[in-house]
């Protein structure tokens, strides 16, 4: 019997298409120094047993070279930590903010794991 997550093999799949976007927008979101995460469980009779995963950062981040490192930095601390802490059928945004290119790893880490397990509880 497995003791955590990581022994379950979960499916990860990339949100791409803006109307994805918006549906998890109308969802819950935790905010924190670094990140913001927003999260919605998917509905119908089968919601499925992936999770969705979609990361944006806007211009208020800086330019392109920054913008562009901010999402990078998400997509790994999501790689981490999304299978541990996400819950199946449920699609998930990732927000950089200001912080997200220049703040220390460990934070980061700290900041979206935090995010996932309030949105976990709820």
């Amino acid at each position: 019997m497995p003791q955590d997550n990581q022994d379950i093999s979960i499916e990860v799949v990339r949100l791409a298409k803006r109307p994805q976007f918006l549906f998890v927008r109308s969802g819950k979101a935790e905010r924190r120094k670094s990140v913001v995460v927003q999260a919605r469980q998917r509905t119908g009779e089968t919601p499925g047993t992936h999770m969705g995963e979609g990361f944006t950062a806007t211009k208020k981040v800086g330019n392109s070279v920054v913008r562009n490192r901010a999402k990078r930095r998400l997509r790994e601390a999501a790689r981490l930590l999304l299978p541990r802490f996400g819950k199946p059928g449920t699609d998930y945004v990732f927000i950089a903010r200001d912080a997200t290119a220049d703040i220390g790893w460990t934070r980061l880490l700290d900041d979206m794991e935090s995010a996932l397990i309030s949105l976990a509880a709820d």
